[in-house]
This record gives structure tokens, C-alpha cells and sequence, in this order.
């Protein structure tokens, strides 16, 4: 029998304050997270307050207006608003038209697009029914979440099976069914157009046209090697993901936490700090908070507890934004090549390239880089995207080259290639060789699934 008995042991433990969790909180957070938080915090804690916008004067007013000389001035104008109408200036009848068109819309999805061709259609209440229960069931390609043998009882199976006769002669074709092999073999029975044999093709013979082997195929089905060309061709007219020209979510917008832009020949970095709410103390509870002499212990405790994390919060917002601005200096720094020229000229660089740049931990840089932006002259970009492994071998400057570059490189070779003869991983890897990266067959293989780029099979020689 184990005998039990108390141990006395040391050991060292880190632990956090709140307000230290908070300060790594909103480290981590993105502009529009961290205007959430901003927002609760106000909430919750009377002591905080935002700056007050700056007020219009009418001296300031009169000024402007003498500066434009006779023209009327409206100080509620907001020329950047397209609906706005500047009242000294002749009115633009398509100005409206123009403003709706410029309005953000959702995207349809898919399951939209089929439920309002459903309803144009003359059925009974038990078919609608039935129809919209076998929309739900699509995913986001058009094919079956679940049987619908399983969703609908057997006494209307027959009810059930007209309706899905229905939906696959919907927009767009190829959808209620099982998986892609079923949809473009929809495809090619609504089409009338396939050349004969396609559909055996498509059963059986899908991985040898995936990899060229157009005489197995032209054997195994006794027909000319010709025709397996035709058949080629016309699959490729086809969408073997029906339902991925439809919205499956809503539009994420991104705001970019930093700016690194050319500006008259140099490169200029800017914080987005508009975007974040400037934060002030409540004059009133300072107030408070210097004369206790009317007020009990506890409301005093209060007051001081208030502000004390009021200042906290504001000053954990500036060591956010300061150790932002430091590491996009050293982005800026290390990555200059790439915000002049472009993407394929990103360096190699590490997240403790920038953290002994800078003077801090690893992690922190890990926590800032976290779903945080740059806007650039080649469009926005994650700022973990500028951390990148290096590739064995140098570019054509005798620098190293990361994979990110290589990547870029890969995509551009196969974009601009102009031969008659279709562009393989294996050619791409001696072109690279030649510029002095050396990665193997495989490696392109795999840069050009991440870059979503098929293969030689599926593109256009």
C-alpha cells in the first residue's frame, strides 16, 4: 500500500496581473478589435472618455469663407461623401444613379440563387417544401451535406425525386449531386454537345487525362487519340465546383494597421492611428479624486481604482502602437528591396531577425504581427507575410532568396511564359537553377498548389 505524505518544494512561477493581461490583450489585437475593446472599456469605467472632436467656430468659418473669396461655403460639406451635392454648383442629374451604383452590396450565395429560382416556378405546398429542404442540404459547391433519402420520409420519396429532376435543371448546372465526378457528368448530359465517349472519360479515365496519357485512354476505349483531345477540351468548358462562383460568406474588409508607401522617390511609413479612438480622463472624476474630503472610503477606492486603469488602458494602447511603429521600421528596413520592387524581391527574415532588431522578445513581435496589415504600393499584405524561411541557393544579386520570393518567382515565370509547349515543375526547377536557386521538382510542385496555379495539364501551353 502507497503511503501518502505532504512535500514542501519551491518553484518559479509567472504570473500576470490583469492589467498585464490586458496590455498583451491588445497587443494582440487588430484595429477593429481593439475600437471594440475601446468601446467596452469606456463602458465599463466612468473615469475614461473620448477626446472631444474639435468644434466648429464661426471665426474659423468666416476665415475659410473670405480664403474662397464670393463662393458660398457650407461648413457641413463633405466632398468625399458621392452623395453629397455642393449647393453653389450645377446639380449632376446621374450623381444619384451614380451613388447607388457605387453602394456595397452582399454577394448572393448559392443557396439564394436556387431558392429564388424555386419560387418562380408553379408547385404544391408539400413540393416547395421538399425543394427548399434539399436546397439546405447543398454546400457551398452544390453538392449533398447528407443523403436525402436519410432527410425525407420514405411515403414521399417519389415527391422527392421529381424535385431534385427539378433543381438539376436549375443555374447553375451540375449541382444536387453527390460529389464533382457526378456534377460534370450532369453537366454533360444537360450540355447535348460532349462528344461521344466523355462520360466514360470522366468515370474512368480522369486520372490518366490528369496526367496525359491520352493513348491509354484512346485505347481502353478504341477511339482515335484525336478524340480524346475533343473530350479534353470540352471538359474544360465545364465546373466541376458548380456552387464556387456564389458568395459563401460575407465580405471581410480589412484595415491595414500601417502604411509603407513611395512618396515623391522615398519610402514613408504612417500608423493608421485615425482609425483608433484617442482617449482622454474624465475632468470631472479627476476632480473627484483630488478633493475626497466629501466623499467615504469606498467611493474613494473607487474613483482611485478608475483611473488608475484608465491610465493603464491608455498607456497599454500606447505601447501598442509604439512597438507597431518600431516593427514596421524594421520591416521597412529589411524588406526595403520589396517595397520598392516589388514582391519577389522579399528577403529571408525571421521573427528573431526583428525581435533583436527592436530589443524585444520573440514573442512580442509574434503578438504584434497577429492579424495586423500593410498597405503598399503592391496592395495590402498580412505583416506575417514578411516572415519567411531562406531558400538553399542565392537570387541573380547574389543575395539569399526566401520562399516567399521563390514563390513569386515561380508564378511569374509560368505567367509570362509564351512557348508553345506546356511550362512543367520539372523545366521551372532548371530555370530556377539557372538564376542560382536550386529546389527540387516536388518543391515547384508544391509553391504552385500554395500559389493555386495548376499544373502543366491544366494550363493553357
Amino acid at each position: 500500500m502507497q503511503s501518502q505524505r505532504l512535500v514542501i518544494a519551491q518553484k518559479q512561477q509567472l504570473k500576470l496581473s490583469p492589467q498585464m493581461y490586458q496590455s498583451l490583450e491588445l497587443m494582440a489585437l487588430p484595429i477593429m478589435d481593439l475600437r471594440e475593446k475601446i468601446q467596452s472599456e469606456i463602458e465599463k469605467n466612468p473615469a475614461l472618455e473620448l477626446e472631444a472632436a474639435r468644434d466648429i467656430s464661426f471665426e474659423r468659418v468666416e476665415r475659410v469663407e473670405r480664403s474662397r473669396g464670393n463662393g458660398t461655403f457650407d461648413p457641413f460639406e463633405n466632398s468625399s461623401d458621392p452623395g453629397y451635392i455642393r449647393k453653389s454648383h450645377y446639380i449632376d442629374p446621374d450623381s444619384k444613379h451614380k451613388f447607388i451604383e457605387g453602394a456595397l452590396s452582399r454577394p448572393e450565395s448559392l443557396q439564394e440563387h436556387l431558392s429564388q429560382q424555386l419560387h418562380f416556378i408553379n408547385l404544391t405546398a408539400i413540393e416547395m417544401e421538399i425543394g427548399e429542404l434539399l436546397i439546405s442540404n447543398l454546400d457551398d459547391q452544390g453538392f449533398y451535406r447528407e443523403n436525402p433519402a436519410s432527410l425525407i420520409p420514405f411515403s414521399k420519396h417519389q415527391v422527392k425525386d421529381r424535385m431534385i429532376e427539378i433543381l438539376r435543371e436549375f443555374d447553375p448546372p451540375g449541382i444536387c449531386v453527390e460529389n464533382f465526378v457526378e456534377s460534370l457528368v450532369l453537366q454533360v448530359k444537360l450540355s447535348g454537345l460532349a462528344p461521344a465517349e466523355t462520360e466514360a472519360v470522366i468515370r474512368n479515365h480522369l486520372e490518366n487525362l490528369k496526367k496525359g496519357k491520352y493513348s491509354d485512354i484512346a485505347k481502353a476505349l478504341d477511339i482515335p487519340e484525336q478524340d480524346v483531345d475533343d473530350i479534353l477540351r470540352f471538359i474544360k468548358t465545364l465546373n466541376p465546383y458548380p456552387g464556387s462562383n456564389f458568395s459563401r460568406e460575407a465580405t471581410q474588409y480589412v484595415i491595414p494597421d500601417l502604411l509603407i508607401q513611395k512618396i515623391d522617390s522615398r519610402l514613408v511609413m504612417k500608423l493608421n492611428d485615425e482609425q483608433i479612438p484617442s482617449l482622454t480622463l474624465d475632468p470631472t472624476f479627476e476632480g473627484m479624486a483630488e478633493n475626497t474630503e466629501t466623499i467615504d472610503k469606498k467611493t474613494e477606492k473607487y474613483i482611485q481604482r478608475s483611473i488608475r486603469d484608465a491610465r493603464w488602458l491608455m498607456n497599454s494602447i500606447e505601447m501598442r502602437n509604439s512597438t507597431l511603429r518600431r516593427v514596421g521600421a524594421a520591416l521597412l528596413k529589411s524588406q526595403m528591396d520589396f517595397f520598392l520592387k516589388g514582391p519577389k524581391y522579399i528577403r529571408p527574415l525571421t521573427l528573431k531577425d526583428i525581435a533583436e532588431e527592436i530589443s524585444v522578445h520573440e514573442t512580442t513581435v509574434s503578438r504584434i504581427s497577429n492579424a495586423k496589415y500593410i498597405q503598399t504600393d503592391w496592395g495590402i499584405f498580412p505583416i506575417k507575410y514578411f516572415f519567411s524561411n531562406a531558400v538553399t541557393g542565392t537570387g541573380d544579386d547574389g543575395k539569399n532568396v526566401s520562399k516567399t520570393g521563390v514563390k513569386e518567382i515561380v508564378r511569374e515565370l509560368i505567367e509570362n511564359y509564351s512557348g508553345k509547349k506546356r511550362l512543367s515543375d520539372q523545366k521551372i526547377s532548371n530555370m530556377l537553377a539557372d538564376r542560382g536557386i536550386k529546389i527540387a521538382r516536388r518543391t515547384v510542385a508544391k509553391y504552385r498548389g500554395e500559389l493555386n496555379i495548376d499544373s502543366s495539364f491544366g494550363r493553357s501551353p
